[in-house]
Protein backbone atom coordinates (compact mmCIF):
# COMPACT_ATOMS: atom_id res chain seq x y z
CA UNK A 1 0.00 0.00 0.00
CA UNK A 2 0.98 3.54 -0.71
CA UNK A 3 0.16 6.76 1.01
CA UNK A 4 0.20 10.30 -0.42
CA UNK A 5 -0.32 12.81 2.94
CA UNK A 6 -1.81 15.96 2.09
CA UNK A 7 -1.92 17.80 5.54
CA UNK A 8 -1.05 21.10 7.40
CA UNK A 9 0.60 20.26 10.27
CA UNK A 10 -0.90 21.12 13.14
CA UNK A 11 -0.83 18.83 16.41
CA UNK A 12 -3.18 16.42 15.15
CA UNK A 13 -1.43 15.85 11.79
CA UNK A 14 1.65 15.40 13.65
CA UNK A 15 -0.09 12.26 15.06
CA UNK A 16 -0.91 11.31 11.75
CA UNK A 17 2.71 11.53 10.49
CA UNK A 18 4.16 9.65 13.47
CA UNK A 19 2.15 6.58 12.96
CA UNK A 20 2.69 6.94 9.10
CA UNK A 21 6.43 7.08 9.21
CA UNK A 22 5.91 4.33 12.12
CA UNK A 23 4.14 1.69 9.04
CA UNK A 24 6.57 2.96 6.62
CA UNK A 25 9.65 1.89 8.83
CA UNK A 26 7.98 -1.65 9.44
CA UNK A 27 7.36 -2.70 5.90
CA UNK A 28 3.59 -1.77 5.88
CA UNK A 29 2.91 1.13 3.87
CA UNK A 30 5.10 3.12 1.37
CA UNK A 31 5.54 6.95 2.33
CA UNK A 32 5.05 8.35 -1.62
CA UNK A 33 5.04 11.93 -0.09
CA UNK A 34 3.94 14.43 1.99
CA UNK A 35 2.50 17.86 1.00
CA UNK A 36 1.15 20.64 2.72
CA UNK A 37 -1.91 22.80 2.31
CA UNK A 38 -2.58 26.24 4.07
CA UNK A 39 -5.24 25.65 6.93
CA UNK A 40 -3.35 25.37 10.46
CA UNK A 41 -0.80 27.59 9.95
CA UNK A 42 0.63 28.55 6.11
CA UNK A 43 1.83 26.09 3.80
CA UNK A 44 5.12 27.25 3.78
CA UNK A 45 5.00 26.63 7.88
CA UNK A 46 3.27 23.40 7.74
CA UNK A 47 5.51 22.22 5.35
CA UNK A 48 8.96 22.92 7.92
CA UNK A 49 6.36 21.46 10.89
CA UNK A 50 6.34 18.13 8.63
CA UNK A 51 9.81 18.16 7.37
CA UNK A 52 10.74 18.46 10.84
CA UNK A 53 8.59 15.61 12.36
CA UNK A 54 9.62 13.63 9.35
CA UNK A 55 13.18 13.94 10.56
CA UNK A 56 12.38 13.13 14.29
CA UNK A 57 10.35 9.71 12.91
CA UNK A 58 13.97 9.23 11.02
CA UNK A 59 12.54 9.62 7.73
CA UNK A 60 14.07 12.87 6.20
CA UNK A 61 14.65 11.82 3.02
CA UNK A 62 10.64 11.46 2.48
CA UNK A 63 9.86 14.05 -0.73
CA UNK A 64 8.17 17.23 0.73
CA UNK A 65 5.94 20.08 -0.53
CA UNK A 66 4.25 22.77 0.17
CA UNK A 67 1.33 23.32 -2.21
CA UNK A 68 -0.59 26.41 -2.69
CA UNK A 69 -0.58 29.36 -0.04
CA UNK A 70 -4.51 30.10 -0.12
CA UNK A 71 -7.86 29.04 -0.56
CA UNK A 72 -9.47 29.24 -3.99
CA UNK A 73 -11.65 31.80 -3.47
CA UNK A 74 -11.81 33.22 -0.06
CA UNK A 75 -8.77 34.70 2.22
CA UNK A 76 -6.97 32.70 4.16
CA UNK A 77 -7.89 32.17 7.71
CA UNK A 78 -5.23 30.12 10.13
CA UNK A 79 -5.90 29.11 14.23
CA UNK A 80 -2.81 29.96 16.18
CA UNK A 81 -5.89 30.08 19.02
CA UNK A 82 -5.60 26.18 18.35
CA UNK A 83 -2.22 24.70 17.27
CA UNK A 84 -0.23 27.70 18.58
CA UNK A 85 1.88 30.49 16.32
CA UNK A 86 3.28 27.67 14.36
CA UNK A 87 1.73 24.96 14.53
CA UNK A 88 3.04 22.72 17.06
CA UNK A 89 1.78 23.99 20.00
CA UNK A 90 5.30 25.17 22.40
CA UNK A 91 7.26 23.28 20.16
CA UNK A 92 9.27 25.15 17.28
CA UNK A 93 10.14 23.51 13.99
CA UNK A 94 13.82 24.96 12.98
CA UNK A 95 14.01 26.67 9.42
CA UNK A 96 14.03 25.15 5.92
CA UNK A 97 14.05 25.50 2.65
CA UNK A 98 10.53 24.36 0.88
CA UNK A 99 9.89 22.88 -2.20
CA UNK A 100 6.41 23.97 -4.05
CA UNK A 101 6.74 20.92 -6.84
CA UNK A 102 3.72 19.53 -4.43
CA UNK A 103 1.71 18.29 -7.89
CA UNK A 104 4.75 16.99 -9.73
CA UNK A 105 5.02 14.99 -6.33
CA UNK A 106 1.44 13.76 -6.88
CA UNK A 107 1.78 13.24 -10.47
CA UNK A 108 4.92 11.00 -10.12
CA UNK A 109 3.03 8.64 -7.39
CA UNK A 110 -0.64 8.64 -9.66
CA UNK A 111 1.88 7.67 -12.62
CA UNK A 112 3.28 4.49 -10.60
CA UNK A 113 -0.25 3.10 -10.58
CA UNK A 114 -3.06 3.71 -8.49
CA UNK A 115 -4.54 0.21 -7.66
CA UNK A 116 -2.48 0.63 -4.15
CA UNK A 117 -2.20 4.19 -3.55
CA UNK A 118 -4.06 6.02 -1.10
CA UNK A 119 -4.29 9.84 -0.89
CA UNK A 120 -5.32 11.10 2.90
CA UNK A 121 -6.09 14.34 2.99
CA UNK A 122 -6.44 15.75 6.82
CA UNK A 123 -6.48 19.94 6.04
CA UNK A 124 -8.54 22.01 3.51
CA UNK A 125 -8.79 20.69 0.25
CA UNK A 126 -7.63 23.04 -1.72
CA UNK A 127 -4.17 20.73 -2.93
CA UNK A 128 -6.70 18.36 -4.29
CA UNK A 129 -9.50 20.65 -6.18
CA UNK A 130 -6.39 22.55 -7.43
CA UNK A 131 -4.94 19.10 -8.82
CA UNK A 132 -8.93 18.25 -10.07
CA UNK A 133 -9.06 20.75 -12.45
CA UNK A 134 -5.34 21.79 -13.40
CA UNK A 135 -4.76 17.99 -14.00
CA UNK A 136 -8.08 16.20 -14.80
CA UNK A 137 -6.87 12.98 -16.03
CA UNK A 138 -4.62 11.95 -13.03
CA UNK A 139 -7.79 13.08 -10.84
CA UNK A 140 -9.46 10.68 -12.90
CA UNK A 141 -7.53 8.19 -11.83
CA UNK A 142 -7.66 8.21 -7.93
CA UNK A 143 -9.51 5.79 -6.61
CA UNK A 144 -8.85 5.92 -2.76
CA UNK A 145 -9.56 9.22 -1.19
CA UNK A 146 -10.06 9.62 2.61
CA UNK A 147 -10.63 13.28 3.54
CA UNK A 148 -10.86 14.40 7.31
CA UNK A 149 -13.39 17.03 7.29
CA UNK A 150 -16.85 18.06 7.34
CA UNK A 151 -19.83 18.30 9.97
CA UNK A 152 -22.56 15.30 8.91
CA UNK A 153 -25.74 15.98 11.03
CA UNK A 154 -23.49 17.20 14.08
CA UNK A 155 -21.91 20.52 15.42
CA UNK A 156 -20.07 22.44 13.98
CA UNK A 157 -16.43 23.48 15.30
CA UNK A 158 -15.82 26.85 13.95
CA UNK A 159 -19.29 28.21 12.74
CA UNK A 160 -22.84 25.66 14.41
CA UNK A 161 -22.56 24.13 11.35
CA UNK A 162 -19.41 23.94 9.81
CA UNK A 163 -16.14 22.13 10.67
CA UNK A 164 -12.91 23.85 10.09
CA UNK A 165 -11.14 22.52 7.25
CA UNK A 166 -14.32 22.83 4.97
CA UNK A 167 -15.08 26.49 6.23
CA UNK A 168 -10.92 27.66 5.76
CA UNK A 169 -11.97 26.56 1.84
CA UNK A 170 -15.40 25.66 1.16
CA UNK A 171 -15.36 26.14 -2.64
CA UNK A 172 -12.44 23.64 -2.73
CA UNK A 173 -14.40 20.88 -0.64
CA UNK A 174 -17.38 21.88 -3.06
CA UNK A 175 -15.47 20.98 -5.92
CA UNK A 176 -13.76 17.91 -4.99
CA UNK A 177 -17.06 16.04 -4.09
CA UNK A 178 -18.91 17.30 -7.33
CA UNK A 179 -15.84 16.21 -9.63
CA UNK A 180 -14.61 13.22 -7.48
CA UNK A 181 -13.98 10.13 -9.84
CA UNK A 182 -14.78 7.59 -6.66
CA UNK A 183 -16.65 7.50 -3.60
CA UNK A 184 -14.69 9.60 -1.06
CA UNK A 185 -14.12 8.28 2.70
CA UNK A 186 -15.41 11.02 4.78
CA UNK A 187 -14.28 11.52 8.65
CA UNK A 188 -16.45 13.72 9.81
CA UNK A 189 -16.25 15.39 13.15
CA UNK A 190 -18.77 12.92 15.02
CA UNK A 191 -16.34 10.22 14.88
CA UNK A 192 -13.22 11.78 15.08
CA UNK A 193 -14.17 13.71 18.42
CA UNK A 194 -14.39 10.69 19.71
CA UNK A 195 -10.33 9.93 19.23
CA UNK A 196 -9.42 11.50 22.86
CA UNK A 197 -6.16 11.53 24.42
CA UNK A 198 -5.78 12.46 27.84
CA UNK A 199 -2.35 13.74 29.63
CA UNK A 200 -2.15 10.06 31.33
CA UNK A 201 -2.39 8.31 28.14
CA UNK A 202 0.05 11.13 26.37
CA UNK A 203 2.31 10.45 29.39
CA UNK A 204 2.22 6.90 28.58
CA UNK A 205 3.12 6.67 24.61
CA UNK A 206 6.31 9.31 25.59
CA UNK A 207 7.32 6.58 27.95
CA UNK A 208 6.84 3.84 25.08
CA UNK A 209 8.91 6.16 22.33
CA UNK A 210 11.48 5.47 24.55
CA UNK A 211 15.33 6.83 23.34
CA UNK A 212 13.13 7.93 20.01
CA UNK A 213 13.95 11.63 19.51
CA UNK A 214 10.27 12.00 19.69
CA UNK A 215 10.07 12.21 23.36
CA UNK A 216 11.88 14.93 23.95
CA UNK A 217 9.14 16.90 22.04
CA UNK A 218 5.75 15.19 21.90
CA UNK A 219 4.59 16.73 25.47
CA UNK A 220 5.32 20.12 24.68
CA UNK A 221 3.69 19.88 21.16
CA UNK A 222 0.45 18.42 22.82
CA UNK A 223 -0.07 20.48 26.06
CA UNK A 224 -1.24 23.27 24.04
CA UNK A 225 -3.65 20.94 22.22
CA UNK A 226 -4.55 20.62 25.78
CA UNK A 227 -5.26 24.19 27.03
CA UNK A 228 -7.38 24.75 23.97
CA UNK A 229 -9.85 21.93 24.70
CA UNK A 230 -10.01 22.88 28.26
CA UNK A 231 -10.71 26.94 27.11
CA UNK A 232 -13.18 25.88 25.16
CA UNK A 233 -15.02 24.00 27.69
CA UNK A 234 -14.24 20.38 26.61
CA UNK A 235 -11.62 19.45 29.32
CA UNK A 236 -7.99 19.33 29.34
CA UNK A 237 -7.82 16.57 26.78
CA UNK A 238 -7.16 16.39 22.81
CA UNK A 239 -9.22 15.63 19.98
CA UNK A 240 -6.99 13.85 17.63
CA UNK A 241 -8.94 13.79 13.80
CA UNK A 242 -6.22 13.16 11.56
CA UNK A 243 -4.68 9.70 12.96
CA UNK A 244 -8.06 8.64 13.49
CA UNK A 245 -8.53 9.38 9.45
CA UNK A 246 -5.49 8.12 8.88
CA UNK A 247 -6.14 4.47 10.41
CA UNK A 248 -9.48 4.39 8.86
CA UNK A 249 -7.81 4.69 5.60
CA UNK A 250 -5.33 1.96 5.80
CA UNK A 251 -8.39 -0.37 7.03
CA UNK A 252 -6.68 -0.77 10.19
CA UNK A 253 -9.38 -0.11 12.20
CA UNK A 254 -12.88 -1.57 11.88
CA UNK A 255 -15.44 1.45 11.17
CA UNK A 256 -18.86 1.05 9.90
CA UNK A 257 -19.84 3.56 7.16
CA UNK A 258 -23.37 4.90 5.41
CA UNK A 259 -23.21 5.40 1.14
CA UNK A 260 -23.77 9.16 0.75
CA UNK A 261 -23.60 12.26 -1.83
CA UNK A 262 -22.07 15.07 0.39
CA UNK A 263 -22.71 18.42 -0.87
CA UNK A 264 -20.53 21.89 0.33
CA UNK A 265 -22.49 25.43 0.58
CA UNK A 266 -19.46 27.69 -0.39
CA UNK A 267 -20.95 31.24 -1.14
CA UNK A 268 -23.37 31.72 1.91
CA UNK A 269 -21.63 33.58 5.10
CA UNK A 270 -23.77 32.17 7.21
CA UNK A 271 -23.70 28.82 5.96
CA UNK A 272 -20.18 28.19 5.08
CA UNK A 273 -18.23 25.08 4.79
CA UNK A 274 -21.75 23.77 6.01
CA UNK A 275 -21.59 19.43 4.63
CA UNK A 276 -24.83 18.13 4.01
CA UNK A 277 -25.14 14.06 3.05
CA UNK A 278 -28.14 13.26 1.48
CA UNK A 279 -28.53 9.36 3.09
CA UNK A 280 -31.80 8.90 1.17
CA UNK A 281 -31.09 9.54 -2.34
CA UNK A 282 -33.76 12.45 -2.28
CA UNK A 283 -31.61 14.11 -4.84
CA UNK A 284 -31.36 11.22 -6.88
CA UNK A 285 -27.41 11.54 -7.50
CA UNK A 286 -24.91 8.91 -7.37
CA UNK A 287 -23.00 8.32 -3.61
CA UNK A 288 -20.02 10.17 -4.14
CA UNK A 289 -19.09 9.72 -0.39
CA UNK A 290 -18.33 7.05 1.70
CA UNK A 291 -19.78 8.79 4.96
CA UNK A 292 -18.10 6.94 8.50
CA UNK A 293 -20.07 6.81 10.96
CA UNK A 294 -18.39 5.08 13.70
CA UNK A 295 -15.15 3.76 14.71
CA UNK A 296 -13.41 1.42 17.17
CA UNK A 297 -11.17 3.52 19.13
CA UNK A 298 -9.62 1.81 21.58
CA UNK A 299 -8.08 -0.32 17.94
CA UNK A 300 -7.05 3.18 17.01
CA UNK A 301 -5.00 3.32 20.38
CA UNK A 302 -3.45 0.24 20.33
CA UNK A 303 -2.13 0.95 16.69
CA UNK A 304 -0.38 4.13 17.88
CA UNK A 305 0.77 3.18 20.83
CA UNK A 306 2.57 -0.10 18.72
CA UNK A 307 3.87 3.08 16.35
CA UNK A 308 5.24 4.52 19.53
CA UNK A 309 7.18 1.35 19.72
CA UNK A 310 8.89 1.39 16.16
CA UNK A 311 10.09 4.38 16.85
CA UNK A 312 11.71 3.13 20.31
CA UNK A 313 12.90 0.29 18.16
CA UNK A 314 14.18 3.00 15.53
CA UNK A 315 16.00 4.67 18.22
CA UNK A 316 17.40 1.31 19.80
CA UNK A 317 19.27 0.67 16.19
CA UNK A 318 18.90 -1.42 13.08
CA UNK A 319 18.77 -4.58 14.74
CA UNK A 320 15.69 -4.03 16.66
CA UNK A 321 13.89 -2.47 13.80
CA UNK A 322 14.97 -5.65 11.47
CA UNK A 323 13.62 -7.77 14.05
CA UNK A 324 10.17 -6.02 14.28
CA UNK A 325 10.11 -6.18 10.22
CA UNK A 326 10.40 -10.16 10.20
CA UNK A 327 7.55 -10.41 13.23
CA UNK A 328 5.43 -8.15 10.17
CA UNK A 329 6.24 -10.69 7.93
CA UNK A 330 5.57 -13.86 10.11
CA UNK A 331 2.09 -12.13 11.50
Amino acid sequence: MRVILDCDPGIDDTYAIIFLTAAAHAGLIELDCVTTTSGNVPADQCAQNAGWILGLCGLPIIPLAAGLPAPLEVELTTTPETHGDTGLGYANAPARHVEHDWDTLWIDSIERGTDDLHLIVTGPMTNLAAFAHAHPEHFAKLRHITVMGGAVNYPGNTTPSAEWNFWVDPHAAADVFAMTPAPITLCSLGVTEQMLLSPGALAEFVDKLGGSPLAEHLEAITRFYFEFHEEVGQGYQAQIHDLLTVLIALGLVEYTWKDATVDVEADSQLMRGTSVADLRGIWEREPNARLVTGAYIEMAWGWFTWACEVHAKIAAGDAALEELRHQRADD
